[in-house]
């Protein structure tokens, strides 16, 4: 009769718990943005995003440097750092749904008093018979205990998948950090080369000012010229020496600073000088929109950021539901040591069973679920943002690297006629035909079309590996 009384009251709790597991509505978000067939009505699905930096960049020495910085690079070490840690965390989700079995020695004693139901027991026990009581009592204990929660609603495997999402994830940001690495080389290394290019080109115009002066001064000795256009000639000369200087000082900086990307103390780069003609070859393949889905680390990192958020979403889900544990003991224990070896009489063992459901109070795991609920919303508002601007990122680039490539040849066309402007204003200055503001303004020209020529044809340089870095390329 008690033990029917007994299993009434078990079956009674169980109905109870399993009653009060009330189950939020289930949402998984998803994603409904489509990217366009094309960037601009053109079917070429060869995409050079999926090529490796290796075979993109083909000048030796900006590939030397990129070797070195993605060997030394210590920002690059430190996310290797948090993938390792985010790897290790799946180990330990891993080990969550596995049984946790510990072991244990303990020795231990007790002096109880005589006078209670423990110190009678004591007394009578025909273990320690014949010994004066209200003696201290040992407790001899070696064995194994066990404990085992029951994955039944799948909430700690779906957990382990979260955490593998999360790694997938990090190595993701850890490709991002890659390909901007790259790319910072190559814009860095592109631009030291334009800096030597229009520091060459200040000492070329020195040069041509210096002579120019010398035949203002000859001019003012015939009276042909005042003071004021001999000062003039000075100042420029004056101007573009200062401007040497500051150049020097970037060119400095911008070593000093590729320096620091590959992970080493400042040192002399070097460069290819003739990196800046090499470029008339407008060829990059940009593929179709949805190769940006595979190649570019920002949206594989979303996307795996969407299934780790699904996943925490089931799991959190899965807290309203009973949990079932499993402990259990298997060991040896005595009063006495000699008895500790004595089996199967010294044997200890245990088995529980144990079904733990939330009743009253829910309100802290409605509420871990509902801040689960939100951060997949998130999740998936973050990735649509990402798609959309990798488009309009490779969008503006591609215009751009057309645009660039167009003017090249009329800047070139411009450079070339001031050039020859400088020689015949001279002429004209000597035969008195042209005054010597015409004169200074023509170098000024001719210098500053050359200046922007260099800047052009950096930019093209600088956007064309800007276009690579938004295709997806640089990290594989």
């Amino acid at each position: 009769m008690e033990n029917k009384r007994i299993s009434v009251i078990l079956f009674t709790s169980m109905l109870i718990i399993l009653a009060s597991c009330k189950l939020p509505k289930i949402n998984l978000s998803k994603t409904d943005l489509s990217l366009p067939s094309s960037y601009s009505n053109q079917n070429d699905t060869t995409n050079d995003g999926a090529l490796s930096w290796r075979y993109f960049y083909h000048d030796t020495l900006l590939v030397k440097l990129i070797n070195e910085a993605l060997k030394n690079n210590q920002e690059l070490k430190i996310l290797q750092q948090e993938v390792i840690q985010s790897k290790n965390e799946i180990n330990a989700r891993r080990g969550s749904y596995l049984p946790f079995v510990s072991g244990e020695v303990q020795t231990a004693g007790n002096k109880l008093s005589r006078y209670t139901t423990e110190g009678v027991s004591e007394v009578n026990n025909p273990v320690i018979a014949g010994e004066k009581t209200q003696a201290i009592t040992r407790n001899y204990y070696t064995g194994f205990t066990a404990s085992w929660e029951i994955d039944i609603w799948n909430k700690l495997h779906q957990l382990k998948n979260a955490s593998i999402n999360q790694y997938l994830a990090t190595q993701e940001g850890k490709n991002i950090a890659t390909t901007f690495l790259v790319a910072e080389i190559a814009r860095s290394y592109y631009e030291l080369i334009s800096l030597d290019q229009e520091l060459i080109i200040l000492q070329q115009n020195i040069s041509i000012q210096k002579n120019a002066l010398e035949i203002v001064k000859l001019e003012k000795t015939a009276a042909k010229v005042t003071e004021l256009a001999v000062r003039k000639f000075e100042a420029e000369v004056l101007k573009n020496q200062s401007n040497l200087y500051l150049k020097q000082q970037e060119i400095v900086e911008t070593e000093n600073k590729i320096n620091y990307l590959c992970g080493r103390f400042p040192q002399a780069i070097e460069r290819n000088d003739k990196a800046l003609q090499s470029i008339l070859v407008d060829s990059i393949h940009v593929g179709i929109p949805s190769q940006l889905l595979k190649n570019r680390p920002d949206i594989r990192k979303a996307e795996k950021q969407i299934l780790q958020a699904n996943l925490s979403v089931k799991a959190a889900r899965a807290q309203f539901l009973p949990s079932i544990f499993i402990t259990s003991d298997l060991a040896l224990n005595a009063l006495k040591m000699p008895y500790l070896i004595k089996t199967p009489e010294s044997m200890l063992v245990t088995l529980l069973g144990n079904l733990a459901g939330p009743i009253i109070n829910r309100r802290a795991i409605d509420t871990e679920y509902k801040n689960y609920d939100s951060k997949q919303k998130q999740a998936v508002a973050n990735y649509e943002l990402t798609v959309l601007n990798s488009f309009k990122e490779v969008a503006n680039l591609l215009s751009n690297h057309k645009n660039i490539y167009g003017s090249l040849s009329l800047k070139k066309e411009q450079v070339e006629a001031l050039t020859q402007s400088i020689d015949i204003s001279t002429g004209l200055f000597k035969s008195a035909r042209a005054d010597y503001m015409e004169v200074l303004l023509t170098q000024r020209d001719a210098l500053e079309s050359r200046i922007e020529l260099i800047e052009i044809q950096k930019s093209y340089l600088i956007n064309r590996v800007n276009l690579y870095q938004a295709l997806g390329g640089g990290w594989k």
